[in-house]
């Protein structure tokens, strides 16, 4: 079982979060790029890639709101651990949260691969 100083895995949340959040804005604009694509193509091979990058949008998204949420209870954990002993915080360690850290990796990798092939598919057809 892996331990990390408290602070540094607070710090970790709040980039993770930062980026999940920047990850479910972009989705939005790709979303909405996708709808300028279908108004003006309606070709049965259009449409079959514009449902299939719809699928992955939805997927996408809950993937993130997955992992915000996982990373909220892992946070709380920690507040509730400051709370209970607020003395040395700087110098303590908790359980690490891998898990978290293995999915947001694999995340980002799928998201980036989902977003290169979008931008080949709407340059193909805008």
């Amino acid at each position: 079982m892996e331990k990390e100083f408290i602070y540094d895995q607070h710090e970790k949340h709040q980039d993770w979060l930062s980026r999940l959040e920047f990850y479910k804005e972009e989705i939005q604009i790709l979303k909405e790029r996708l709808q300028e694509i279908t108004s003006k193509n309606n070709a049965p091979e259009v449409l079959v890639d514009v449902e299939r990058f719809q699928n992955q949008f939805i997927v996408q998204r809950n993937n993130i709101d997955e992992l915000a949420h996982s990373i909220k209870v892992h946070e709380a954990k920690i507040v509730k651990e400051i709370e209970k002993n607020p003395v040395a915080v700087e110098h303590r360690k908790m359980e690490a949260h891998v898990e978290e850290e293995d999915f947001m990796i694999y995340f980002e990798k799928n998201f980036s691969e989902l977003r290169d092939n979008y931008k080949h598919f709407a340059a193909k057809w805008m």
